[in-house]
C-alpha cells in the first residue's frame, strides 16, 4: 500500500466507531463507498468516505457520491463527505470541491494526513501522567467531557456517543491521562494491519502547553505498539497539533478535506 492509502484506510476503520457507538446507527457499504451513521442528527458524526478501489474520473466520483446521498437521505439531512484527495485523479481532484458543493456540501476543514515509522526523543522533560484505558464509567465519562470541552461538541451527543459501553467494544480503544488522579487529556488509538492511528488527542484548555498530550500519546502508543508488535504510526492532523507532530517525526503523506451539509 503506498503511505496516503495507510492513512485513509486507517481513518476508515476509525470512524466505523461512530457507526457502532450509541447502538442507533451503523456502518453500511455501498458500491465503491462507506457510509457511516450514528443515529444521531449531527452531521459531523454520519460520515460518507471512498471505498474500494479509486473511482473512475469524474462520472465515476460524480456516481459514488450520489450513492452516498441516496443512503443518508431517509435517514438525516446532516452529514459529511471525508476525502481523501490523493484517491482521485489530477482532474476528478481538481472539481471534487465543485461536485461536493452542488449536492450541499460546504469544506469545513482540510487536514494533512501523517506518517511516522517511529516518534523522535523527546526535547524536553515531560511531566508525568497516568495512562488509563477507557474501561468502565468513569474513564468513559471523562472521555466523553474532555472530547466535548476540547472539540467543541454538544455535551449531550458527546454522552451519547462516547458513555455508552458497547462503544468501547471495538478498535477505537481510548486512554485517559491523569495527573493527581484527575483527567487533563484523552486519546484513542486505532490499530489496522499496516499502522496505529492517532485520534481525538486533546488537553483541557487550562492544561495545555506543558506537556501532557505529548506524554499521553507517547504512553499510550508504546501501550498499543506492545500489545500489537505495530510500529508505524498515522494520523490527520489540526492546525494547532501540526509543529508538534512534525516535532515527532511525522511527515506529510496525504491530504484530506471535510465537506458538511449546511
Amino acid at each position: 500500500m503506498r503511505d496516503f492509502q495507510i492513512v485513509d484506510a486507517n481513518l476508515r476503520a476509525a470512524l466505523r466507531f461512530f457507526g457502532d457507538a450509541t447502538g442507533g446507527g451503523e456502518n453500511h457499504p455501498l458500491d465503491g463507498a462507506l457510509a457511516i451513521y450514528s443515529g444521531l442528527d449531527y452531521g459531523v458524526f454520519n460520515i460518507a468516505m471512498l471505498a474500494g478501489s479509486p473511482p473512475d474520473g469524474i462520472d465515476g466520483f460524480t456516481e459514488r457520491l450520489a450513492h452516498c446521498a441516496r443512503y443518508f437521505a431517509p435517514r438525516t439531512m446532516r452529514w459529511s463527505f471525508w476525502l481523501c484527495e490523493d484517491s482521485l485523479d489530477f482532474s476528478t481532484r481538481r472539481r471534487a470541491s465543485s461536485l461536493l458543493m452542488d449536492r450541499d456540501l460546504r469544506p469545513i476543514s482540510q487536514a494533512p494526513g501523517m506518517l511516522a515509522e517511529a516518534l523522535a526523543s523527546p526535547l524536553r522533560p515531560l511531566p508525568k501522567v497516568e495512562c488509563v484505558p477507557v474501561a468502565d464509567r468513569n474513564t468513559r465519562q471523562a472521555f466523553s467531557a474532555l472530547t466535548a470541552v476540547s472539540f467543541d461538541i454538544p455535551m449531550g451527543i458527546a454522552k451519547r456517543v462516547y458513555e455508552p459501553e458497547r462503544a468501547w467494544f471495538g478498535d477505537y480503544r481510548g486512554f485517559v491521562g491523569l495527573v493527581g488522579g484527575a483527567p487533563v487529556a484523552i486519546i484513542a488509538i486505532v490499530a489496522t494491519p499496516e499502522a496505529l492511528g492517532v485520534y481525538s488527542l486533546s488537553t483541557l484548555p487550562e492544561c495545555r502547553r506543558r506537556g501532557y498530550g505529548e506524554a499521553l500519546l507517547r504512553a499510550a502508543v508504546a501501550s498499543e505498539q506492545a500489545r500489537t508488535g505495530i510500529k508505524r504510526i498515522v494520523l490527520q492532523s489540526t492546525d494547532a497539533g501540526y509543529s508538534l507532530y512534525r516535532r515527532l517525526g511525522f511527515s506529510e503523506v496525504a491530504k484530506f478535506s471535510v465537506y458538511l451539509t449546511k
